[in-house]
């Protein structure tokens, strides 16, 4: 049985990739054109899934065009930076003002002290702040300080947990930065203790996502968090939680729903409209050290940190489109679109899931219960199946089943997701059970 379905599987994904490859001619075209002078035909790992990529022409609203000119409802959403959509009025509105006006002035500009007041007062535990250009920046900073700070070498982090492209934890990366990491298991209260009891002399930071994003949308349990909390704060470490991805799923984030206070936060993606955006953040004294009126400060330099884009759509959009009240309803889509997905599932008899927070969700072939990132089946042909066959009928996510709702979408498009997710399962359910 299992070598009759796995090759019933197999075939499956074959026929799905040659209508892929068939409907998509310049897109191929374009990958094997850029092969000659990009590695893979790409510049960011991520976007590549077999056979090719789709290459983008436009992208409006929440729709995407390819170069073969089909039209994708979005719902991967810049992998959570696109929160605001590919063409949101205000953001555009305000893109377009601060272009008119300078991209890098060399000195502080109107917006940079709007968009770190907002912050501050949407993140309790934000009493300063400084920008990067992105996320992988904003954790090394964050990692950087708190080795200062404390004198340490260390940090601890968690399998399959990334925290930009230096920082990755999802089997061993050739390519991290090369610190000393206590690697500890996701959701595991007791090794983490263990883990502190026998390094905790040379942790200087805990460096831990609520929810893994990219490991498969695997929340933390409360329990966990505070332990690391807990633990951090006893061994004389800094409690950093990486909030790139989460700080959307809430009006502060996690951290406000888990009652936690780090020591530094760290963000990014839409937190810049949509443009290139890091930042990180909190107790006063730490961020303090930063300051150059003060004697012995830490230098962080960076011409674009406060480039005049990311400054202005960032501000615009905390402050006049992704409110608080905004943030609590667009979470709760996701909520409702991840329990209708998993209804479906239950009622087709097929083993996949959804797990996730809000508006993030990830998708999984298994019935299983998901609390670290061990208890994910592989599932390779599967999801590219699923992917494909969900491209077909006009939506787009990533390969590795990730999903990060942007507010354009109406309940019509996520009724159709639902809609075109059922026909995939009734279609292929002979290999999805």
């Amino acid at each position: 049985m299992l070598d009759t379905r796995d090759d019933a599987l197999a075939a499956a994904l074959e026929d799905s990739q040659q209508r892929y490859t068939t409907r998509n001619p310049i897109s191929e075209t374009r990958f094997h054109e850029a092969a000659e002078t990009l590695p893979g035909g790409n510049t960011r790992t991520s976007l590549y899934y077999s056979p090719f990529p789709v290459a983008f022409a436009s992208g409006q609203g929440k729709h995407l065009t390819d170069l073969d000119g089909h039209v994708y409802t979005d719902f991967l959403g810049e992998y959570s930076a696109g929160l605001y959509g590919h063409s949101h009025p205000v953001i555009m509105a305000a893109a377009r003002e601060a272009l008119d006006h300078g991209i890098a002035l060399g000195g502080p500009n109107t917006y940079d002290a709007e968009l770190a007041a907002l912050l501050v007062e949407r993140f309790p535990s934000l009493k300063l702040v400084r920008f990067t250009n992105s996320g992988t920046e904003a954790n090394l900073m964050a990692i950087a300080t708190a080795r200062v700070v404390t004198g340490r070498p260390a940090i601890m982090v968690f399998e399959n947990g990334y925290h930009g492209s230096v920082l990755s934890f999802r089997g061993a990366s050739p390519i991290n930065a090369p610190y000393p990491f206590v690697v500890c298991e996701y959701n595991d209260v007791d090794e983490a203790r263990r883990l502190f009891e026998e390094h905790g002399d040379d942790i200087a930071a805990v460096l831990v996502e609520p929810m893994l994003g990219g490991g498969g949308a695997i929340p933390a349990t409360r329990e966990f968090l505070a332990a690391l909390q807990e633990g951090a704060a006893e061994y004389g470490a800094l409690f950093i939680l990486d909030e790139v991805m989460t700080s959307r799923l809430g009006p502060s984030g996690l951290q406000g729903p888990y009652e936690l206070r780090p020591d530094l936060t760290t963000f990014g993606k839409y937190v810049g409209g949509g443009f290139s955006f890091g930042a990180f953040g909190g107790r006063r004294e730490l961020m303090a050290r930063f300051d150059p009126t003060a004697a012995g400060s830490l230098g962080h330099p960076g011409t674009f940190n406060n480039n005049t884009l990311s400054m202005a759509a960032g501000a615009a959009g905390l402050r006049d489109v992704f409110t608080p009240e905004v943030a609590v309803a667009h979470n709760a889509r996701g909520d409702l679109l991840r329990e209708r997905l998993n209804a479906m599932f239950a009622e087709r008899n097929v083993t996949m899931q959804a797990t996730g927070i809000g508006s993030i969700i990830g998708l999984h072939f298994q019935t299983t219960p998901i609390a670290r990132a061990r208890d994910v089946v592989p599932a390779n042909a599967k999801r590219a199946l699923l992917h494909l066959e969900m491209m077909a009928r006009g939506f787009y996510f990533a390969r590795r089943g990730y999903l990060a709702l942007p507010l354009p979408l109406e309940q019509k498009d996520l009724d159709d997701f639902v809609g075109a997710m059922t026909d995939v399962v009734e279609e292929f359910s002979n290999v999805l059970r």
